[in-house]
């Protein structure tokens, strides 16, 4: 069987592809950066596919030639600039699926989500899908699981790890008593096998869930367990303070948000013998699933970077900003301190330096691939013109120069862990 997968590059995709191949299936991934998991396959499968702009049937149909089924499992969880949620999670996948009708491809599982009744626009817009997807003539699926965790994290499971992580206490929201079924990826994968081994499972709901409730607290305790950290006491947080905090994040971005919040308090509970009658696929227990996968150190690193991350992004970026800024205040005195062999620095090269500052300032925050480089040539640049200015900065008792070192590997720390996938 021949397989089209979306989203193949993403948290839940790369496991669903990895569980396919080694099944035997032949697996097309379609996927923004086929370079991605080109390299994972060992050779040129994945087709180049952009969600935002591939909203028309006619674009999905050259792709569907000589597929026997399509696994969707695009998704993000909050739109942002160039990134549509409802293009993404509706108008995309609406287009997929009545190119599969026109193409004859029957067989189309949806990955969307068990909370998809909550108020928000990822809500809606896997809600709109589902019902596209169910009023069709095709032999569907719609998989509606609960919160997925791995081996690895990405997310609302990084984000968990993170808060499980933190040294002196563990917040939660209110009481903590926001409820989950947790299912490890490899059972959802394998309820995707399942189904594409059962061709008379069709037109169906189904949510894949644990056999375990567990309160936001007790899964929290359970990740710092995991991760063999000393145990620290839970502090709740009013849900006001939290919700204020998202109304910030929707402006900065990251994980914590008004929607991750909603979906949150909707509630990610659902019935375990549905799925398992529906599937024949039981599930492992949350515990059991946990100390299938023992955490590793670099899942403590990992934990314990998820809040310095973008703590460091922003304490980089300000620099630049703030020299920037700084130097446009004081350009008449920059422009007459140093020289470099006996050539006074003109008024242009202060204006261009702060320029270049501000730029790399908000280049950093913009998390832009190429702001690395050109942040280390530029410290570069300005080490070695003040170290022929002023050979003496070096012995400075407060290091203007020497400073340099420790904000030029700051910058490459930051590099090494800025990427999310």
């Amino acid at each position: 069987m021949r397989i089209l997968l979306t989203g193949a590059n993403g948290f839940i995709g790369r496991y669903v592809l990895s569980k396919l191949v080694g099944a035997g299936y032949e697996v097309i991934p379609a996927v923004r950066n086929p370079a991605q998991t080109d390299a994972i396959l060992g050779k040129p499968l994945s087709l180049a596919v952009n969600f935002n702009r591939d909203v028309t049937p006619e674009v999905w149909t050259p792709r569907l030639a000589g597929i026997d089924a399509v696994i969707n499992c695009a998704g993000i969880l909050q739109g942002s600039r160039g990134q549509s949620i409802d293009a993404i999670h509706n108008a995309a996948p609406k287009a997929l699926f009545a190119a599969c009708e026109r193409s004859g491809v029957r067989r189309v599982i949806q990955i969307s989500a068990i909370s998809v009744g909550a108020d928000t626009d990822y809500a809606r817009s896997k809600l709109a899908a589902d019902a596209a997807l169910a009023t069709s003539g095709l032999d569907w699926i719609i998989l509606r699981p609960s919160l997925v965790y791995a081996s690895g994290a990405y997310g609302g499971t990084a984000l968990f790890r993170a808060l499980a992580a933190l040294p002196f206490f563990i917040p939660v929201i209110g009481k903590g008593d926001q409820l989950f079924q947790p299912i490890h990826v490899d059972d959802l994968a394998s309820i995707i096998l399942a189904i594409l081994s059962t061709p008379e499972l069709r037109a169906r709901v189904i949510a894949p869930v644990g056999p375990d409730r567990i309160t936001l607290k007790d899964l929290l305790l359970d990740l710092r367990r995991w991760l063999g950290l000393r145990a620290v006491p839970l502090l709740s947080i009013p849900p006001a303070f939290v919700a204020l905090v998202a109304r910030i994040g929707d402006i900065v971005g990251g994980t914590i948000n008004s929607t991750a919040l909603r979906q949150l308090e909707y509630g990610n509970a659902g019935s375990f013998e549905d799925g398992v009658a529906a599937t024949g696929i039981r599930p492992r227990a949350w515990r059991d699933g946990l100390l299938a996968m023992p955490a590793q150190p670099q899942d403590r690193w990992h934990a314990r970077l998820y809040f310095l991350r973008p703590a460091l992004r922003w304490a980089v970026g300000a620099t630049w900003i703030a020299s920037g800024i700084l130097g446009l205040f004081q350009r008449a005195e920059l422009a007459g301190r140093y020289s470099a062999f006996g050539v006074t620095l003109d008024m242009r090269a202060v204006w261009l330096s702060c320029l270049v500052d501000l730029v790399l300032g908000f280049a950093v925050l913009a998390r832009k691939p190429w702001a690395t480089v050109a942040q280390i040539v530029i410290v570069a640049l300005y080490t070695v013109a003040l170290s022929m200015a002023q050979p003496a900065l070096w012995l400075d008792p407060f290091g203007p120069l020497l400073k340099n070192i420790p904000f030029v590997v700051a910058i490459l720390v930051l590099a090494a862990i800025e990427a999310d996938r």
